[in-house]
């Protein structure tokens, strides 16, 4: 890990968080993230090894802790110690600076189905799910075709990357491009109905239903941005 040599407050934070993944390790975490496998699907790019890196780098500098579920599958956790927690302030400034500063259109590179799927699965609102077995067909628009399915029930929604051999109750088609941007929240999901960039098939109650099965959470955090730069302005 980098060292500056600066008895310096922000010069010893980058020895800390200032790596490459670091601070997007941090991100999943304050978003409900716990587990290498998980954070390893919600990183697209980074190896197992320098992940464990990290992880263990977080640890040393107490942002982190590893814990042993002693349920009945046991598996190990990790959890943000009071110092980690702290830093969802940092994480939000940024969000704010990006958005203002570095978040403009997509690059092709950045649009990543795989991923975007894994968020969608990880903001299900499980309490709004019906009781019976609900499936989600996405079919996304990009240079090929791609399909994946998400079999939603209020115990576990699970993302598949090859058809299940389920009945199919909701089919999303959308050019991946526009669902990044909803995701994201520079379009509204009723923008992106209208301008055909979303279609939504399945029965007419489900389809309803729909918006409503997930939180969105990129699009609420670009609407949180946008009130704290609304507040800022009119403070100044």
């Amino acid at each position: 890990m980098a060292r500056y040599g600066q008895f310096c407050p922000v010069a010893k934070s980058l020895e800390i968080l200032g790596d490459q993944w670091t601070l997007l390790i941090v991100r999943d975490m304050l978003g409900g993230v716990s587990h290498f496998n998980d954070m390893e699907r919600g990183l697209p790019g980074i190896s197992r090894a320098l992940l464990s890196n990290r992880l263990r780098h977080l640890q040393r500098a107490g942002v982190i802790e590893k814990r042993l579920n002693a349920g009945q599958r046991r598996s190990t956790e990790y959890a943000l110690t009071p110092a980690g927690h702290e830093l969802e302030g940092v994480i939000g400034a940024l969000m704010v600076w990006g958005e203002a500063w570095a978040f403009s259109e997509p690059e092709p590179d950045e649009l990543d189905p795989v991923l975007l799927m894994w968020w969608l699965r990880g903001d299900a609102v499980q309490d709004n799910l019906p009781q019976t077995r609900l499936v989600v067909q996405f079919d996304f628009q990009v240079a090929r075709r791609q399909f994946f399915w998400l079999v939603m029930t209020k115990d576990d929604v699970t993302l598949c990357l090859t058809d299940p051999g389920y009945e199919v109750d909701v089919v999303v088609t959308a050019d991946l491009r526009t669902f990044y941007n909803v995701w994201w929240g520079k379009i509204s999901y009723r923008q992106a109905l209208q301008g055909r960039g979303v279609m939504i098939e399945g029965h007419p109650g489900l389809v309803r239903e729909f918006p409503n099965l997930f939180r969105w959470s990129a699009a609420q955090h670009m609407s949180a941005i946008s009130a704290m730069r609304i507040a800022g302005k009119g403070s100044q």
